[in-house]
């Protein structure tokens, strides 16, 4: 699931990090502000190299996130996180954006002249 989500930079979170049985890991968390008729906020966690991403940006900053949602149970209640896989600037583009549609070139039609094998 590839889902993004655009708005503002509102808040830094403290940084969470620890040991676990892969080894090390750091979670940056960072607060949203939709902008929609009805803003929401949204935390985000920026994990391993997007925490140290996410930190270059200012409060105040329009972002484009590219985003996964995952949620899990735990002692009857299920909680849901959103994970940054992208973080760039909402200005900014990226290159599969940046492409230009591929041209479909028309093929003349020629009327019915009978050459092809088409039913109709």
């Amino acid at each position: 699931m590839n889902l993004e989500i655009t708005g503002k930079l509102a808040a830094f979170l403290p940084e969470q990090s620890g040991q676990g049985k892969n080894g090390p890991w750091v979670k940056q968390e960072v607060i949203m502000d939709t902008e929609e008729q009805f803003p929401k906020k949204v935390c985000i966690a920026c994990w391993g190299d997007k925490a140290s991403a996410v930190k270059s940006y200012s409060i105040g900053e329009k972002l484009r996130f590219g985003i996964n949602i995952e949620s899990r149970e735990f002692n009857g209640r299920w909680y849901t996180d959103v994970k940054a896989w992208r973080i760039e600037r909402a200005n900014q583009s990226s290159e599969a954006r940046q492409q230009p549609a591929p041209l479909i070139e028309e093929q003349p039609y020629d009327g019915g002249s009978g050459d092809d094998d088409l039913p109709f």
